[in-house]
């Protein structure tokens, strides 16, 4: 591990590390892969093809089950009266706590408002008034009341509801009602002709497939995908698409723990995947832990039920088992405080208490408001045998969001060419050490327009072939590995960590690679490929990039709570860690000269994008195709 200030000499440099598979048994031809289905991934999507691109988006299950559809509160933007775009990125670089890119924030807030608009114009459904007035409330973090919200906490599923449909020729069903399985979606794909798709653009969905690694010409420009397709079907089995540039899109890593509010796909496989392919991470132990997670137990694992920030929004408040309002005088901001000290505020009320668990209590709401403000929640409590409306909600921090990922520049790009990221798998700088409440779908949608408005600007040279990639010489982990692996990160990297915590982390992981690479060398044999063992080998390789990030910063900012060095260090640690993985398989880890980090590529960055033509905005609708398996 080199300790060296990051610099940009050699990026974009292949590992040739890629994970064990079958050679592609098949093909597909498009001109921008999308590899995810959430609010990034389709906005990308909408703009390629309605400035007359091919595109084919990838998603490992189908098109509603990423993360998007889970995302509870609403998405940030300055729409009220009084409120402006200083005062939202004066809330995100406190937010932040030092480590937010001023300029990527600058962006995320100023676009912000008009990328909200033409999510409305494409079809999304916020709640309002009588008067039609867009309803706003308050999350953690924010001064104002910003946070637009639909279905009162099912925010994140109308959203996709209504990106999808906007893919769908209108008056057709929902991509995943059973109407949707047989005559629109025929239709569609017939009428997808290849003049329709050269004057409109065109969009496939392949589902409920895992992408592998990332293809290459001859002169290490991006050339599609690798991928498998679960389930039997035309396309079964290890594929590949081929296209000139790659957005990856596919959400965040909180399957890396033991329990998060993650879908259970969310395996970290995007950053894998550039980690593999030579490009740059950063800022990967900036995991938010969500303060007010549905406590079901202390064994409990897998995805569990959030309790969205919102709640307190509107007024609940945080107590022990005696009653307690424990972060009154904590902060300014009380409950509504950022998450990370809220987090904080309730891990040492436990401690000092030798609970396991705190209370959100919102029995003041009354029966009326928690049915129609919040009645997702509501619904989800009461399954577990918990009525908020006459009893305190039991709560714990769980992972929830990973602040770092995949370094980009403003316009997406990564160290790789023709390779770009957004969403919660990239790090474009918006979020620091510790990312603002409803930011992330604001993200997804701004830097998506962004992205597409670089792929479709001026002429681009078509992608050479893509260069058959070596034999695989890394092994896969076995698939009971991924169990493994979130034991060690649950206790020793989860909301509290220590240089002891961390370096038995360190030393777990590393015997679980170890150990897999000796028997390969040995016996020249690895687990079998399959989706379990891809998972689990991805698993461990951010695992092994977060807990060697963690043990570098020396320091408590953010999210990142260091028990040992429980002070900000801002003259040594206002920096970021940047990694890379080397052909060897080892992680180089290099620290920033200060809070900027470096570029991605040479030349300037627009101060701003205008948006390319898409659904809202005039633009022709986009031909769906759809591949099942």
């Amino acid at each position: 591990m080199t300790t060296s200030s990051a610099g940009s000499a050699g990026l974009g440099d292949a590992t040739g590390i890629r994970l064990h598979a079958p050679a592609p048994g098949w093909s597909l031809d498009s001109d921008v892969v999308v590899v995810g289905s959430g609010v990034a991934g389709l906005t990308v999507a909408l703009r390629c093809a309605a400035a007359g691109a091919k595109v084919i988006v990838v998603t490992k299950a189908h098109l509603d089950d990423g993360s998007t559809r889970w995302a509870q509160g609403g998405i940030a933007a300055a729409l009220g009266d009084g409120d402006t775009p200083a005062q939202h990125l004066d809330d995100t670089l406190v937010a932040g706590a030092g480590l937010c890119d001023e300029d990527a924030v600058r962006v995320l807030v100023t676009e912000g408002p008009d990328a909200v608009r033409r999510l409305i114009a494409t079809g999304a459904h916020f709640d309002t008034d009588a008067a039609g007035t867009i309803l706003l409330t308050r999350e953690g973090g924010h001064h104002r009341r910003r946070i637009a919200h639909a279905g009162g906490d099912a925010t994140g599923a109308e959203v996709s509801r209504a990106l999808i449909a906007a893919v769908v020729d209108a008056g057709a069903s929902h991509p995943q009602d059973p109407a949707a399985d047989a005559a629109p979606v025929a239709a569609a794909a017939d009428a997808d002709t290849d003049a329709a798709a050269a004057a409109e653009g065109s969009i496939e969905f392949v589902e409920n497939a895992l992408v592998l690694d990332l293809l290459t010409d001859a002169q290490g420009r991006t050339a599609g995908v690798s991928l498998h397709v679960m389930g039997a079907g035309a396309r079964d089995g290890v594929g590949a698409v081929r296209a000139g540039a790659v957005v990856l899109a596919t959400g965040g890593m909180g399957q890396v723990f033991s329990a998060t509010t993650n879908p259970a796909v969310s395996t970290g496989d995007g950053v894998a995947l550039a980690l593999r392919a030579g490009a740059e991470v950063s800022d990967l132990e900036f995991v938010q832990f969500h303060p007010t997670v549905l406590w079901l137990g202390a064994d409990a694992e897998g995805q569990q039920p959030l309790v969205s920030e919102a709640v307190r929004g509107e007024g609940a408040h945080l107590i022990d088992a005696e009653g307690v309002r424990f972060m009154v005088g904590q902060h300014e901001l009380a409950e509504l405080a950022p998450r990370d000290i809220v987090a904080k505020g309730i891990m040492r009320r436990m401690q000092e208490t030798g609970a396991e668990h705190m209370y959100l209590d919102a029995r003041h709401f009354g029966a009326r408001m928690w049915a129609e403000r919040f009645p997702t929640i509501l619904a989800a409590c009461r399954a577990h045998g918990i009525d908020p409306v006459t009893e305190p909600i039991p709560v714990a921090p769980a992972a929830h969001y990973a602040s770092g990922g995949v370094r980009t520049d403003l316009r997406g790009r990564t160290t790789v060419p023709g390779l770009y990221a957004c969403g919660e798998v990239a790090c474009t700088g918006v979020h620091g050490a510790n990312r603002l409440a409803s930011n992330s779908l604001l993200e997804g949608l701004v830097f998506a327009e962004r992205i597409a408005a670089d792929v479709m600007a001026g002429t681009r040279p078509a992608p050479g072939e893509p260069v058959p990639p070596a034999p695989a010489d890394a092994p896969l982990l076995a698939s009971e590995a991924r169990y493994e692996v979130q034991r060690i990160m649950t206790a020793g990297a989860g909301v509290l960590r220590s240089a002891d915590s961390l370096a038995t982390a360190a030393g777990a992981l590393e015997r679980l690679h170890t150990a897999a690479v000796e028997a390969y060398d040995r016996d020249g044999k690895t687990a079998e490929p399959c989706v379990e063992t891809w998972e689990a080998t991805n698993l461990g390789l951010v695992a092994r990039v977060l807990v060697a990030a963690a043990r570098r910063r020396e320091e408590t900012r953010g999210c990142h709570w260091r028990e040992d060095r429980p002070d900000r260090d801002d003259r040594d640690w206002r920096r970021h860690l940047v990694v890379r993985l080397t052909p060897h398989g080892t992680l180089d880890v290099r620290a920033t000269d200060g809070p900027a980090l470096p570029a991605t590529r040479p030349g300037p960055l627009p101060a701003a994008v205008t948006p390319v033509a898409g659904i809202g905005d005039d633009g022709a609708a986009p031909t769906l195709r759809r591949t099942r398996p």
